[in-house]
């Protein structure tokens, strides 16, 4: 049985750091890499940023989305990645936030963190049909010891009236989420493996994330405008945090060495 996503998150970070790296093949870096905007660009710039970064990369984040939009043979690309990054010894953690009910989020579950050609190491979820419509797929990943990143307090200004709003009981929104989290992750040994995207770039997040015993994934480092100052001030010493980035490292393209050394710099920057 695979060890649960929190304890082997645990083992990749202590080997290689904790930076978390997104494979974005957004069509303007397409452009930047001289590659054309079809599938065979975006099978190119892929798998450039696997032969980058995956041998050397705790995490890597492909971004769903932009391999959706080239239908199934964009899909097909997106499978190679996972496989290819696993094989090499990154995590993956896919970037898809579904968020849906009942049989619907568990058929999600089944193709994101089951047992298919697109089973990643973790994946995003929104929990904004209420936290209780995640189940299906916490359970799927517990079954086959993935993680689920729920989506606390994002750095999209639309963002906060939503996730600040303050519930009944004088809660936040974000705070009942990391609070239903917290619950999950109880007693969980090294760590927990329902984890929290919260932006780096947020400022002050009025949470309380001391009993959330999982991990946190902080976009915003680099292009966004995040540095480890940044992540210290925001996440304190919480000691799981995956600082994000992409177009920052994804920007050196097409070398593969270049890439590679602009992840390892980063890494090294935001090394405690």
């Amino acid at each position: 049985m695979t060890a649960p996503f929190g304890a082997r998150l645990v083992e990749a970070t202590a080997k290689r750091g904790r930076l978390c790296v997104g494979i974005d093949p957004h069509p303007g870096l397409l452009d930047a890499w001289g590659l054309p905007r079809d599938v065979s660009g975006l099978e190119r710039f892929a798998l450039t940023c696997v032969e980058a970064l995956a041998g050397e990369i705790a995490v890597l984040k492909p971004q769903s989305a932009f391999f959706e939009a080239y239908g199934s043979r964009g899909v097909a690309v997106l499978e190679r990645v996972i496989a290819e990054s696993r094989s090499a010894g990154a995590l993956v953690l896919l970037d898809i936030k579904r968020g849906d009910i009942g049989s619907t989020m568990a058929a999600y579950a089944s193709a994101y963190v089951g047992d298919g050609p697109l089973a990643s190491d973790a994946i995003t979820v929104s929990p904004y049909l209420g936290f209780g419509s995640l189940t299906p797929a916490i359970d799927e990943a517990r079954r086959t010891g993935a993680g689920v990143f729920v989506l606390a307090l994002t750095s999209n200004k639309e963002g906060a009236s939503v996730q600040r709003a303050v519930d009944a009981d004088g809660r936040s929104v974000a705070q009942t989420i990391v609070d239903e989290a917290a619950a999950l992750n109880a007693g969980a040994d090294p760590l927990g493996s329902v984890g929290l995207v919260i932006g780096a770039t947020v400022g002050e997040t009025g949470l309380d994330l001391s009993a959330l015993n999982g991990p946190i994934l902080a976009p915003g480092v680099g292009a966004q405008g995040a540095g480890a100052a940044d992540i210290a001030r925001v996440f304190g010493a919480l000691p799981a945090v995956l600082p994000t980035t992409s177009r920052d490292i994804l920007r050196h393209g097409p070398d593969a060495d270049a890439v590679r050394a602009a992840a390892l710099r980063a890494r090294d920057e935001l090394a405690v």
